[in-house]
């Protein structure tokens, strides 16, 4: 009997189902409903499940992503049985010669405000949470970024839903290295491997601040300020290839302190952003002229 070891995430929707043995060696899935599983017979059976939304494999391990109608103290136990007595009997996980086969993704460039950034979008999610990755080390998330800090002038990597936005550094032109960076995340995705592994992420202090949990906690004109940021504000920096968070607000001095991420970061424009956009939208939506705003680069 090959046993499974459960294991907990830093997401508590999703736990990992750990075997002793690689069930897939050198490849990786994500298959988000039943019509995605053609390659893989046993997420297909899983996805029987009423609760479970998400399905992941990669190397040793098969990761769940459950809806809210169950709690996994209460099924995971029923799922590892499963799970073992699905490879006992010799079930397949992946199809071999499935596996392999390319889906056609398009990937392509869009400039972004900051001159250091480039944003290249693809036509099929890549990440249900942000990623933020400054240097190599930070990159344990997310296998694309790590491949992309092989390239010499890659000096930042951020990614959120659709999209990639990679910050370089000053030795290399955009005119000389986009069509090769497209080139390698399009590969890439193709090719079957995944950009982030939702299983890896940890939530950062900044992050955690904008979570509901936490959002009680915070003053009423904190929580209006978030409310601001994630309505009106945020969506609009995504569209450069940035994201933009709530750090903190002092009643005393009346200042708001905001983290810019991905494109935004550094960026040369991002001063006039904030003082005649984001500044004075918060001046008139919390009828407070007092009120200003400092960025604190992500």
């Amino acid at each position: 009997m090959r046993l499974i070891t459960i294991k907990e995430t830093t997401n508590p929707s999703i736990l990992k189902f750990e075997f002793s043995y690689f069930i897939c060696p050198n490849q990786s899935f994500e298959f988000k409903n039943i019509d995605e599983c053609a390659d893989s017979p046993l997420a297909q059976q899983l996805f029987y499940l009423p609760f479970v939304k998400t399905v992941y494999i990669s190397g040793n391990f098969i990761a769940i992503e459950k809806f809210s109608i169950v709690e996994w103290d209460d099924v995971k136990h029923e799922v590892a049985d499963q799970l073992e007595n699905y490879v006992n009997a010799g079930g397949e996980v992946v199809k071999t010669k499935e596996a392999t086969k390319k889906v056609a993704v398009t990937v392509y460039a869009e400039s972004t405000p900051n001159p250091s950034v480039m944003k290249f979008v693809a036509s099929r999610i890549l990440s249900k949470s942000i990623v933020e990755c400054k240097n190599i080390d930070e990159t344990d998330s997310s296998p694309l970024a790590k491949e992309l800090f092989k390239f010499p002038y890659v000096k930042e990597v951020f990614i959120d839903e659709n999209y990639v936005s990679v910050t370089k550094y000053a030795v290399s032109e955009w005119q000389e290295v986009t069509n090769e960076i497209r080139t390698f995340i399009r590969e890439f995705i193709e090719n079957g491997n995944i950009a982030v592994d939702e299983t890896k992420i940890v939530s950062s202090e900044k992050q955690e601040k904008q979570q509901i949990k936490n959002f009680d906690n915070l003053d009423v004109t904190s929580q209006k300020i978030i409310n601001i940021i994630e309505e009106y504000i945020k969506p609009a920096v995504a569209a450069d290839g940035g994201n933009i968070l709530f750090d903190s607000f002092s009643e005393t001095d009346k200042k708001v302190k905001v983290i810019l991420q991905g494109a935004c970061s550094g960026c040369p424009s991002s001063t006039f952003t904030l003082k005649n956009g984001i500044e004075n939208m918060l001046k008139e939506m919390l009828h407070d002229q007092e009120i200003k705003v400092e960025a604190l680069n992500g």
